[in-house]
């Protein structure tokens, strides 16, 4: 899965540079995240950073790959369930004017920590969950001048969550809002 996302990336980077339009800088917001097909659960407000790359490859056709460190899980009445992720979502970009754009593609996630966590501050490990994750990412964005990018997605798990299949919620995936404000530094 490593090489695979290393591979995505070095391909996104040679057409980066190639198309009209590149586009590289950072961006951080806010994420709206909860775990689909589960009783009991509310969302997790966490936090989504990193950076991206992409280019125009055209009027009204582009591309965009981001590596973000996203926060993602859910809580619960006793305490939280923490999932956070490396996450690698590659979008097409169709251009409705010179500044609104439609997205949309995949996406993959490493898993970089698990924990559930009681309202005493117990952290417990016993729910086994995947360590890859892969979902599909559909979203809108606003170039606004200075460089600023704004963007509204929703990515939606196409994989589940819970390894094992005696859980309570065994066939969760996750389901996140996310609202970020990016800066291109080109």
């Amino acid at each position: 899965m490593k090489k695979l996302i290393f591979a995505v990336l070095a391909l996104m980077t040679i057409t980066a540079t190639q198309a009209q339009g590149l586009d590289l800088g950072i961006k951080a917001g806010v994420n709206f995240a909860t775990l689909t097909d589960a009783s009991g659960l509310d969302n997790r407000t966490g936090f989504v950073a990193g950076a991206f790359v992409g280019g125009k490859l055209g009027d009204r056709f582009g591309i965009q790959a981001d590596l973000l460190y996203s926060q993602q899980g859910a809580e619960f009445d006793a305490g939280e369930f923490n999932l956070d992720y490396v996450n690698v979502p590659i979008v097409a970009k169709i251009y409705l004017t010179d500044k609104f754009n439609l997205q949309a593609g995949p996406q993959f996630g490493v898993l970089v920590n698990d924990e559930a966590q009681t309202v005493i501050g117990e952290v417990i490990n016993d729910i086994g969950t995947n360590e890859f994750d892969i979902s599909g990412v559909v979203g809108i964005g606003f170039d606004v001048p200075l460089g600023l990018r704004l963007e509204g997605r929703y990515n939606f798990g196409l994989t589940d969550v819970p390894e094992e299949r005696g859980a309570d919620f065994n066939k969760s995936k996750n389901s996140v809002f996310t609202l970020s404000l990016g800066y291109s530094f080109l």
